[in-house]
Formats: structure tokens, sequence, C-alpha cells
């Protein structure tokens, strides 16, 4: 009866009201048979063979002939069918097999068992050694060996696993908040170990002949290109950020840029720059920042481009390399609280003395860079340069850098571009915390903020061709783009 009440819910609306409705009829007739209904003459049975008592009583009442109503006796052989009787069978008789709602339901029945075999032989062939994950969130000063002993693992398999090397460079560091999914096998054995490394690797370390292996399982990486345009109305890095350029895309144009413009103290309102770079998407979502591929920036009038070639390096739109020797300054400072001044008065002894460098102001300890590749010639203490560095560049170019909190270096050391060689402090004879930068040519001091840096080699000359195919195809994107931009507003 369930099954078939279950079938019955399955039919089309249509179908099921057909039923209900010829149900109902039904129950009305035997219920309520004709008052005017008269025995019959007639001595016929045709048609009324399936009305017999006994043969269709499993059946649900709304699939089944009804027998005639049974009427008290009255000294009378048996109640005859009544006319009604007669039609209503008739009608029912009508209802082969091979009837549509028969059809609909034999096919329902049949959709029914089919799932459910299917059902059936899928669970069963389901694999019984199939591995469940459980995952442990790192807790606050936890260990690798804590995390398993929560799970129920033994110290011999932190130790098995942390011999990996990709395992021990990654697992050791583990941090509040991450997950580590731990899979074991019947017997409670650790069989595999799932640990996702950052956004697009994940450490998978399995169980195979007594032995640990382990893999690192990357997602597929697609890089799309994307365009910003902005024109500076205060500060270059609050038009940058409003324009939607990331934290780290900002700090890369400015380190592309930095030799020839000075973020800090060269940009002027109504300045305006474009680029065209890369971002990273995985399985559809925003992974990290790309590449800047081509920079438009026009500062004080004075127009500046950057393309990036395939040797990961950039250069200009005709091939000039974007890298000078020396950094414009070595530090990343707030203000300069003096320039470069030959007749100075000096702050301490008030005597007019020639300020021989830049003073850069930045809060103690900031990171101080070697302006370019050189060798370390002096490095130590006096009551007037406090700590003080200073690198020879070549036989033309000598840097000196003054009134370091702490240095990084000693005489003699080899030091490359943009290497840290102290810290910003105030030691020695100073009013503030600062760094006294000097740049000297020839043994003649020069303003290291406006002197005319050395070039650099241009792109070689086999792969101009190459570059200037695609300094061209970058360089129109970006005109196209800015005038799309002009159009929507």
């Amino acid at each position: 009866m369930a099954k078939l009440i279950t079938i019955f819910k399955l039919l089309p609306k249509a179908h099921q009201i057909a039923l209900a409705t010829l149900a109902i009829f039904t129950s009305l007739i035997l219920v309520f048979p004709s008052e005017d209904a008269q025995a019959s003459k007639r001595t016929s049975t045709d048609g009324l063979s399936s009305l017999t008592t006994d043969s269709n009583q499993s059946v649900p009442l709304a699939f089944r002939s009804p027998s005639a109503p049974k009427v008290a006796k009255k000294n009378t052989p048996s109640s005859a069918p009544t006319a009604d009787d007669e039609i209503f069978a008739a009608h029912l008789n009508t209802l082969s097999p091979e009837s549509e709602t028969d059809q609909v339901i034999n096919n329902i029945a049949s959709e029914l068992q089919a799932q459910k075999q299917a059902i059936q032989q899928a669970s069963e062939a389901v694999d019984p050694n199939a591995l469940h994950a459980e995952y442990y969130e790192v807790a606050k000063g936890d260990t690798l060996g804590g995390l398993f002993n929560r799970a129920g693992l033994t110290a011999k398999d932190v130790y098995d696993i942390t011999s990996l090397p990709i395992a021990k460079k990654n697992l050791l560091k583990i941090i509040p908040g991450e997950e580590i999914a731990i899979s074991k096998n019947a017997q409670g054995e650790l069989a595999e170990l799932s640990y996702r490394m950052d956004k697009i690797s994940t450490l998978v370390i399995s169980k195979a002949n007594d032995k640990y292996q382990e893999v690192v399982n990357k997602k597929q990486l697609e890089t799309r290109q994307s365009f910003i345009t902005a024109k500076i109305k205060s500060n270059f890095w609050t038009a940058a950020a409003d324009a939607g350029l990331s934290a780290n895309h900002i700090m890369q144009l400015a380190n592309i840029l930095g030799w020839d413009i000075d973020f800090a103290l060269d940009i002027r309102k109504n300045d305006h720059f474009s680029l065209i770079f890369e971002q990273e998407y995985a399985d559809g979502q925003f992974i990290r920042t790309g590449n800047i591929l081509a920079v438009e920036f026009v500062n004080q009038g004075e127009r500046y481009t950057a393309i990036r070639y395939k040797d990961g390096q950039y250069y200009s739109e005709t091939g000039n390399s974007m890298r000078k020797p020396f950094l414009r300054s070595p530090v990343d400072f707030k203000y300069v609280s003096s320039n470069f001044n030959p007749r100075r008065l000096h702050p301490v002894t008030g005597q007019i003395k020639a300020h021989r460098g830049v003073d850069y102001v930045a809060a103690v300890g900031t990171p101080i860079k070697a302006a370019g590749r050189g060798k370390v010639v002096e490095a130590g203490y006096n009551q007037f340069n406090g700590n003080y560095v200073f690198i020879k560049h070549n036989d033309t170019y000598t840097t000196k850098y003054l009134h370091l909190n702490a240095r990084k270096v000693k005489r003699g050391d080899i030091v490359k571009q943009s290497q840290i060689i102290g810290t910003l402090g105030r030691t020695g004879r100073v009013t503030g915390a600062h760094l006294h930068y000097e740049f000297i040519v020839n043994g003649v001091h020069r303003n290291p903020r406006t002197i005319n840096l050395p070039k650099s080699e241009p792109i070689e000359r086999s792969e101009r061709g190459k570059f200037e195919n695609v300094s061209k195809l970058l360089m129109a994107q970006l005109k196209s783009n800015q005038a799309q931009m002009i159009a929507s507003n």
C-alpha cells in the first residue's frame, strides 16, 4: 500500500485529480446506491466477470473493480447488479493495461525500480577501503606533535613526516587557524595528510610500501590583464589606491620609475598615469597580483614609459633600460629636512658651513639601502658622523651614509644595489633622527637629487626587433584604453 501511495504522489497532478475523482465516485456509488435501482431482468453477465468478490481485494480501491453493493436479503436468491453498477463497471473495463493511465503508472514504477537498482549497485561499488579525511585546526601554541597527538597519531609519525624536505620546511611552521586534513586506514594508521601551503599549493603526504612520500599539488593559474588610469589630486599613493591599484602594484610602479621620479618630492597635482598589469586567478577566484606590463607616467609635464620584456626587465618604449646604476634615494623617507646647500647655516654651531648632502627624515630603524653595487671602503663611528658607511662604486662614484643607528656591513664587503647596509638613526652631531646622504663624482660632492644619473645598457641589439613589436602592442593597448575611459566619462 505504501509503495502505491508513493507512486500516486509521483503522478502528474492531472492524473492525481482524475484518479482521486474516480475513487470518490466509486465510494459514493458503494455507499449511496440509487433508490430507484431495480433488479435487472437481464440474465447475461457480459462485461461483469471482473466483479468477483475475492479476486482483487489486495488492490487499492482506486485501482480495482468494485463489487456490487450488498443488499439485505429479502428471501431472494441474490441481488442482481444495478444499472449504474453495470455502466461504471463497463467504464472500468475500458481502462485496460494498455490505457494511458496504466502506462504512466507502469512507467513510473519501472523508473523507481531502475533508480533503486542503480543506487544499490552504486552502494555495492563503493570501495570499503576508501579514505575519509578529518580536519584538525591548528590551535594557539600548537605544534605538529600536539596536533598529531590529538589526531591519535604517534611520535614516530611526526618524525617520519618531518624527515621529508618539503614537509619539514612547512609543517614545522604551522600557525594558529591553519588546517591539516588527516586520513587513516582501517587499522587507524596515518594514510594521507593534506596541508594547504598557500592559495594555489597543497602539500599531500601519502604512505606507500610503509614509506611516506610527498607531492605538491598546484592549481592551474589563469592570468588576466587589467587597465587602470588615474590623475593625482594630492599624492601618488592615494590616487593609485583610489583607482583600484593594490599596495603591491603601487610599490612595483614606484620601483620601476624610481630611477627617474622621486615619488616623495617630485609628484605634483594633475600628474597622471596609466598602466596595464596582470592579475592571477584559480578556479575563477582572484589569487594574487601579477606583473606590471606597461606604464605611462606624466610627471610635471614630462612623460615616462616602461615596458616589461620577457627577460623580466623594464625598458622605456624605445628600449632604454629603466634601471640606472644608482638609486635616486637610498631610504624610504617622510621628508627632506635639509637639501644640498654649499652655504647652509649649521643648525648646531650656527656658522655657515656647506651642507654637501641631503638629509632624509624617517623613523629610527628605517632600512638604509646601498644606492648601487660597490665595495665598502669605510664603516665605523665618530663623534660627528656617528655610525657611517662609505661605498666606492668605481673610480668615478662614491656614496656616503651618516648618522646610522646600526651598521649591517663592514669594511671590505661587496654590496649589491638595494642591499640593506644599516638603519636610520640619530648618532653623532645631529638635532634629530635622519640619514645624511652624499653623492661624490670624481672627488666632488654633487646634489644626489638633481644629478643626471648614468644610464644602463639598452636592450640587446638581437632582441630589439622583438621588443619593438611588444612595445608597440602594449602602448597601443594603453592608448586604446585611455580613449575608452575618456569616452565613457
